[in-house]
Formats: structure tokens, sequence, C-alpha cells
């Protein structure tokens, strides 16, 4: 309960930085009860849309006009980063403001109870874990998830906690992708019964799930609204007229499929946007566009063959602990607020989206550990600075470095070795892995400035030996206690 009353406290000083006034008198529940200044908030999330797919993010060809204007009279974050660089986890690290390592999310849910070596048929956001959702939903939020869900191995059963375990009042998901493509898809399902086939596209469809919601929401409490669309993760379908439209700028008829399904994110954020204008919900919500994670690679796999997204000018792509794996693009627009505007690149994390919305709602904090931090000031200010460095571990990565750690300009990567070797590529950690992950150690350790090296080009650990040694040094101490704190799954 201290937490709790932390947070009450935390959300006096915020609102009053932004010009809310409040009697001596006035106790935190009657706050709450007259619904000052407690903004909606709504995370438009998508599905593997690279650093430079959007038009006010250098593409050549994509038009998105609406996250564009967003972007314009809002905030527009150019070193912002995801919590993984991987959906389920990324997913669960924006919901949990924790490590995913610490829930046990170390790549992909897949789904079905089929038995597995490496037990990832177990993998699931676990019923202790406290959420975005739960919390505000404690101080009176409404709450509700459209979209991909992707937390849980079993979904839309019993034996797993679903959305509504974790704070959604309501929810209208799917476990992974929109099937058999983003257009018409079958596998929905809304509070725990199945939909049927539905005719339109994913991100139209659970837009105008969201707006039926918000039209049948009851009182005037605010609300928490997560839309995460499916696109552009494959299998990608796209409007005729918009393929055709892009079909002037390629040859490629995947390619201007793919251009298109960005294209129709855009429009459904826009009729959203235009939603909230006309229903007078557009003067104190606090709007967040972003990715779970970097553009997939064209090809990887058999269905990946619309996979055009574009890394912009940094290395790598999803599935990568360079930059393009995790460095997403960011928009922020406090609707109806008066905050800082502009393009900065103060390092922000999706991690951080829980410490700050509730500060900004009023409400506590959880008694787990957590990696984010509130920015809540930095809305005001366009000024952050970072209690502790950003640390990703993602045991499966393309690349062979496979620790990360950004702190301030400067990030540090390095390899895991054994006694036999580097360590293999893991799936997951369970007890038949747990001791060879944890003595595996670190080495072979590269440093980058990304100030002046956005690319990741050059090692400059010689040439800056001092923070090199330092970056080690923590790095070392941040992974350990990561490790540490990380849940190992059993079967039991």
């Amino acid at each position: 309960m201290e937490k709790r009353r932390v947070g009450a406290i935390k959300i006096l000083v915020t609102l009053i930085g932004f010009g809310v006034f409040f009697s001596c008198k006035t106790t935190k529940e009657e706050v709450f009860a007259q619904k000052l200044e407690q903004p909606n908030i709504i995370v438009l999330l998508s599905d593997d849309l690279g650093y430079g797919d959007l038009s006010s993010f250098g593409h050549p060809f994509i038009e998105t006009p609406n996250l564009d204007a967003l972007a314009e009279s809002g905030i527009k974050l150019t070193s912002f980063y995801s919590a993984a660089p991987v959906c389920s986890p990324s997913r669960i690290g924006l919901l949990t403001g924790r490590s995913p390592n610490r829930a046990g999310l170390y790549d992909f849910i897949v789904g079905g109870n089929t038995q597995r070596e490496d037990l990832k048929d177990l993998v699931h956001l676990r019923a202790e874990e406290e959420t975005i959702p739960g919390l505000l939903k404690e101080v009176g939020y409404s709450t509700c998830l459209v979209g991909k869900w992707h937390g849980s191995s079993l979904f839309n059963s019993e034996k797993q906690p679903q959305p509504d375990h974790f704070g959604f009042e309501h929810w209208f998901a799917t476990h992974n992708n929109a099937s058999p493509t983003h257009e018409n898809p079958k596998n929905f399902v809304r509070n725990g019964s199945k939909v049927g086939q539905l005719e339109g596209f994913s991100s139209q469809l659970i837009v105008d799930e969201a707006i039926d919601w918000l039209d049948k929401k009851e009182g005037e409490n605010p609300f928490f609204l997560e839309v995460a669309f499916h696109e552009p993760h494959e299998p990608i379908a796209s409007p005729e007229n918009l393929v055709n439209k892009y079909l002037e700028f390629t040859d490629i008829k995947e390619e201007a499929e793919f251009f298109a399904n960005v294209e129709n994110v855009d429009i459904a954020v826009g009729r959203l946007l235009a939603y909230l204008k006309e229903k007078g919900l557009d003067s104190n919500t606090l709007v967040v566009f972003t990715s779970d994670n970097g553009p997939e690679t064209l090809n990887r796999y058999s269905k990946a063959k619309r996979s055009f997204g574009s890394p912009g000018d940094l290395k790598g792509m999803k599935l990568w602990t360079t930059e393009a794996g995790f460095r997403v693009p960011c928009i922020i627009n406090w609707l109806g607020k008066d905050t800082f505007n502009g393009t900065t690149d103060a390092v922000i994390s999706a991690l951080d989206f829980l410490p700050t919305f509730s500060e900004l709602a009023g409400a506590g904090l959880p008694k787990k550990k957590l990696d984010g931090q509130s920015f809540a000031s930095f809305l005001k200010t366009g000024n952050i600075q970072r209690e502790k460095p950003l640390v990703w571990s993602f045991y499966n990565a393309l690349n062979e470095r496979v620790v990360a750690m950004r702190s301030d300009d400067w990030k540090i990567m390095a390899q895991l070795k054994t006694k036999e070797g580097y360590l293999p590529k893991i799936l997951n950690v369970h007890s038949g892995n747990e001791a060879l992950v944890k003595n595996a150690e670190l080495s072979d350790f590269v440093l980058y400035n990304l100030k002046k090296d956005v690319q990741e080009s050059q090692d400059v650990s010689k040439k800056h030996p001092e923070v090199f040694e330092q970056m080690k040094i923590q790095l070392s101490q941040e992974y350990q206690e990561l490790l540490n704190d990380s849940h190992i799954w059993a079967r039991n």
C-alpha cells in the first residue's frame, strides 16, 4: 500500500506542473471521483514496423499523413526503444514495465499445448505480474484491448490467464497474427467468445471495435485503450486501391502490398483520431504510437515474401540486438494539453509506459522491480535523465552479440561464452538449460557512440578505454542482476 500512496502523491506534483490545482482538503478519492485531469490513454502498437517505415521517419514512398500530423503537433522520438527485438517479450515488457526476461519471456510465444523439449509450450504472462490496465483500473479507468494479444501459449483457455485477468475489461483479440491474412480474419475472440469470420481488414476492424467500445462505455471516467495492430506483420493483405497506388513506385507487387499495408494502419489511426475530435475526447487524451520491434527480413521464412520493411539508417532487422532490432518509431501527443513539441533524441523506452501512465493517473506501482521510469516531466520539458541504463538479453538473436546495453550516448554489446564455446541460440530458459545459460560469461565486447555513429559501424573501445572499462563493469552488473531475477520455466 505504501507504493500506492507514493503514486497518489506523484500525480499531484505532476498535475500541478500542468496547471491543475487542488484544494488542500481534497482527498485522493474525491480527485478520482471528480475525474480531474486523469488523462485518457491510448497506445497504438504496430507489429514489425521498421524505424524507416513512416514518411515522417524518412520513408520515400509510404504516405502516413495522420501519423505525420500527430508527430508535427506532438513529440517525435528518434531514440525510442522497444523492450525486445521480437513480439511477445516486447509486448509483455510494455505492459509490465519490466524486462521481459524477468517474466520469463525470452522469445515469441508459440500457440498450442503440444509439449516441447524447450518448454516454450508453457510460456505465458503469469498471473502474478501487474500491468498497466490492472493498475489504472484500480483508480477508476475503463480498459480495453483490441488487436493482437500474444501473451499466452494457450489463448482463450482457462488454463492460463487471459487479457481480462490483467485488467482489460473488454478485449477483442487474436492469439498472434490475423488469420488467414489481414483481410477477412476468422480468429478473433471477444471476451472469451469466438467471433467467426469478419469482413474487412484487421486494422479497420479493430478500430471499429475500439470506437464501438467507446460509444458504449458508461460514465465519464477516463479510459485506457490499447490498439494492437497486426500490420505490417505477415501474412500481409492490403486494400486493392492502395496497392495499385503504390505500383507507381515499384514493379514488385509484394512491395506495393507492404507499402499499402502501412498506409492502411495510418488510415485506421486517422479514423480513431477523427472520432476522438467528434466526441470531444481530444481535450485530455494521451496518444502514443510505436512498434513492437524492428522490420522483418524479406524471405527470412517462407511466408515473409511481402516483408519490405525499412530499418532506415540503422543496422540489423527484427531479431537483432543492433539498433534496428529494437529502436523503433514513436510519436507521443497529449491531445488538448500544452506539452513539449518537436523532434527529440531523448532516450525513452516502452518500459517507461507503466510508471509514466501510473503517475499521470494517480495509480500506484507494482511491488516487483521495474526497469522503466516515468517520463511525465519530459512531456512538459522535453528533458529526461535516465536513472539506469537500458539492457537487452535476447538469446536467440540473429547477430552474434546477444546482450546489449545503452547508457547515455554509449552502447556496449557482448557475446556469451561457455567452457565449450559460445552459447548456442536459446529459445527459452528452463530447468534443462538454466545452468548452461547462467554459467556463460560475457565476452567479445564492442563499444559504440550512438550519438556519432548510429549505424554501429566503428568499435571505439580502444579509442575510449576508460569509457569501455566502465561500461563493461556496468553491463556485467546489470546483466547479472537481470539473469538472477529471470524466470526459469519448469514442467511440474
